[in-house]
C-alpha cells in the first residue's frame, strides 16, 4: 500500500543547512506518487535554490506571499486548500516559535496559520543546533505546538553543522519519507501491541562455525513496518540479520534458537498478536565447542549429536491467552515443495488460527515474495508482490479477523 499515491503535500522550507535534505525528500515523495508544492522562506533561500526544487518538484516554487500569480493575490488561502498536508522540513527553532505564537510575517508562516486545521494536518521536521533543541523555550514550543495539533517529527542525532553532536539535527530524508507514509496509513491495529520474530537463528558448532539458514529476515521487518504504519506498537526479535530497525519499532536482537524463545517468553505477555516470521532452527548442536574444532589429516570427521530446539510458535499458540483468544497468532512455513499441504499440516499441529506459507528457495535474501495464507476455512493465495505489499497486505487480513 502505497499511502502517499496521490496526496498533494506542501512542502514548506524554512532556513537553516538542512535545506539540502529537503531536495532528497521532495524527490523521494514525488516518486511515491505524491505531488508537491514548495513554498520557502526568505532563509531558506540562503540555503537552497528555488530553481532546484522547481526542478526536483516539477512546479513553480513560491517564496512571497505578494506572489502576483494568483489571481486574488491569496497564495495562502490557495496553496493550503488544495493541499492534503503541510509539511515543513527543515523547521527551525525560529518558525517552531512562529507557529507557537500565530505569527505570519512570510508566506509559509501564514499559510500555516490559514489552512483549515480539521482537513490539513501540519507536520514539522526540527532542524536546529543541540543547544537550541534542548533549550526550555524551545521545548515548551514544541511541546505547545503537539498540544495544538501539530504532528511534531522526531529529531536525528549526531554530528552537526556546527562541528558539535548531539540532538537536533533533521531526520534524513528517508525517514521523513516513512514517518509520512505511517501518518496517511489506515490506523488497522491502534491501540494494539504486535509481537513479531524476524531472520535467522545460529546454532554455534564450534567459537568460529555455526548452523544457520538463509533467511535474510526482510519479511519480518516489512511486517513490523507495516504494523507499526498501521498504529500498532511493535516489537521485533531479529535473529542475526544486517537490516535497519523500521522507524518506530522497538528493537530485539538475539543470536539462537533458545535466545529468541527465552525473548519471546519475556516480551509475549504485553502483546495481542504474534506473529512467527523467524526461520528458527528446528536443532542446534547438544554441545558447544570451546576452540575450534580442527581437522587432523585423518579424514575423520567430527561426531555431532543434536538436540531438538523449543517450539516457539507452538509454545505460544497453545498457552492459556492464546487458547482463549486474548493473543491471536500468526506462523510463517518456509517450504522446498508442496506448499499447501505441508502449510495446512503445521497450521494444524501449531493450533495457529493463520499460517503464511511461502517457498524458502524463491524468496530467502529477496525483495518480493508470493504467500500462502491457510486458515480453518482453506487457503488463499497473495501473488507474487513486494515484501512490503504484502506485509501490508497481511496486516489487513490480520485486522479483519480480528
Amino acid at each position: 500500500m502505497n499511502t502517499l499515491a496521490g496526496k498533494h503535500l506542501v512542502l514548506g522550507l524554512s532556513g537553516g543547512i538542512a535545506c539540502y535534505k529537503a531536495a532528497e525528500l521532495c524527490r523521494a515523495l514525488v516518486k511515491a506518487g505524491a505531488s508537491v508544492q514548495v513554498v520557502m522562506t526568505e532563509a531558506a533561500e540562503h540555503f537552497m535554490t528555488a530553481v532546484t526544487m522547481q526542478a526536483l518538484s516539477g512546479r513553480t516554487v513560491y517564496t512571497s506571499q505578494w506572489d502576483a500569480r494568483e489571481a486574488n493575490n491569496m497564495a495562502h488561502i490557495n496553496l493550503s486548500r488544495e493541499a492534503d498536508a503541510i509539511v515543513v522540513a527543515p523547521a527551525s527553532a525560529d518558525f517552531l516559535a512562529k507557529l507557537l505564537h500565530g505569527r505570519a510575517d512570510d508566506l509559509l508562516s501564514l499559510m500555516c496559520l490559514a489552512r483549515p486545521i480539521e482537513s490539513v494536518p501540519l507536520l514539522v521536521a526540527p532542524a536546529m543546533n543541540r543547544e537550541m533543541w534542548a533549550n526550555p523555550a524551545t521545548q515548551r514550543n514544541v511541546a505547545q505546538l503537539k498540544a495544538d495539533g501539530v504532528h511534531v517529527l522526531d529529531v536525528g542525532q549526531g554530528d552537526q553543522a556546527c562541528g558539535e553532536t548531539g540532538d537536533g539535527r533533521m531526520l534524513e530524508a528517508a525517514e521523513i519519507l516513512e514517518d509520512l507514509q505511517a501518518f496517511f496509513a489506515p490506523k488497522l491495529l491502534a491501540g494494539k501491541a504486535v509481537l513479531v520474530t524476524a531472520g535467522p537463528t545460529y546454532e554455534a558448532i564450534d567459537p568460529v562455525r555455526g548452523i544457520t539458514n538463509l533467511s535474510s529476515g526482510k519479511m519480518g521487518f516489512a511486517i513490523a513496518r507495516a504494523a507499526r504504519q498501521a498504529g500498532a506498537e511493535v516489537t521485533v526479535i531479529a535473529g542475526p540479520v544486517s537490516l535497519a530497525t523500521p522507524r518506530g519499532v522497538r528493537r530485539i536482537d538475539v543470536r539462537s534458537a533458545q535466545d529468541m524463545f527465552n525473548a519471546v517468553q519475556a516480551q509475549v505477555a504485553q502483546a495481542q498478536i504474534f506473529i512467527a516470521t523467524a526461520a528458527v532452527a528446528d536443532w542446534r548442536p547438544d554441545t558447544q565447542a570451546d576452540q575450534k574444532i580442527k581437522k587432523d589429516g585423518s579424514g575423520q570427521t567430527p561426531q555431532l549429536a543434536f538436540i531438538e530446539n523449543p517450539d516457539i510458535l507452538a509454545r505460544v499458540a497453545q498457552s492459556e491467552r492464546a487458547q482463549k483468544g486474548a493473543l491471536f497468532c500468526v506462523g510463517f512455513a518456509a517450504e522446498s515443495h508442496d506448499l499447501l499441504a505441508h502449510a495446512t499440516a503445521k497450521r494444524l499441529r501449531k493450533q495457529v488460527p493463520l499460517l503464511v506459507g511461502n517457498i524458502g528457495p524463491s524468496t530467502f535474501g529477496q525483495d518480493d515474495n508470493a504467500l500462502l495464507l491457510v486458515d480453518a476455512k482453506g487457503a488463499t493465495e497473495l501473488p507474487r508482490a513486494s515484501k512490503q505489499d504484502l506485509a501490508d497486505d497481511l496486516m489487513a487480513e490480520i485486522a479483519r479477523r480480528l
